[in-house]
């Protein structure tokens, strides 16, 4: 008599006693099936999450057990997902002006600009936009004089510009006095 392994001897047995072999992957789908049922399977779901979150699904909503690095290959072949993360479009970038002097954006930065040899310190530059010319000075503070003494050695070098841009701290910001509110002169 040959040989038999114990599953194959397991299934014998059973089909002598006349009752059937449950398998432990009875109720999932075989991987031959995924050519025709990944899309199916998958879904809507393709849109939402990828693999792992649409295995769990499948297998609480649907009652398909099914591997999740399974589905993804099955996806990935029928190019029903990416790796990519899907992310927000970025908002185009505006095109630099054409000439120097029509805009010129003003910002402060604090750093430790002198690497522990002297106190945190507040840069004031002030950059064209279509050059890239920049001045630059270093103060203790980003104060809307500090703004004015950049915009003031900025002009004595190069001109009023045409157009200024800061970046709209409440540095720059005061409240309206009693009688600009009552004139509307003040937003």
């Amino acid at each position: 008599m040959a040989a038999v392994s114990g599953t194959q001897g397991e299934r014998t047995e059973a089909r002598q006693r006349g009752a059937g072999v449950e398998s432990e992957q009875a109720g999932q789908i075989a991987a031959a099936g995924a050519d025709a049922g990944s899309q199916e399977i998958f879904g809507a779901e393709g849109e939402r999450f990828g693999p792992t979150l649409a295995a769990e699904h499948l297998a609480e909503e649907d009652a398909i057990r099914l591997d999740h690095e399974t589905l993804r290959r099955w996806l990935l072949a029928e190019g029903l997902w990416s790796r990519r993360r899907k992310r927000k479009q970025h908002c185009q970038r505006r095109e630099r002006k054409p000439h120097f002097g029509e805009l010129v954006q003003l910002d402060g930065s604090f750093h430790d600009w002198l690497e522990e040899t002297g106190p945190r310190g507040c840069l004031m530059n002030v950059v064209d936009d279509a050059t890239s010319t920049t001045q630059a000075r270093l103060g203790t503070e980003e104060t809307i004089w500090a703004a004015v003494g950049m915009l003031r050695a900025w002009i004595n070098q190069y001109g009023v510009p045409r157009a200024l841009y800061p970046d709209w701290k409440n540095v720059y910001r005061r409240k309206a006095t009693p009688g600009e509110q009552l004139r509307g002169r003040w937003r």
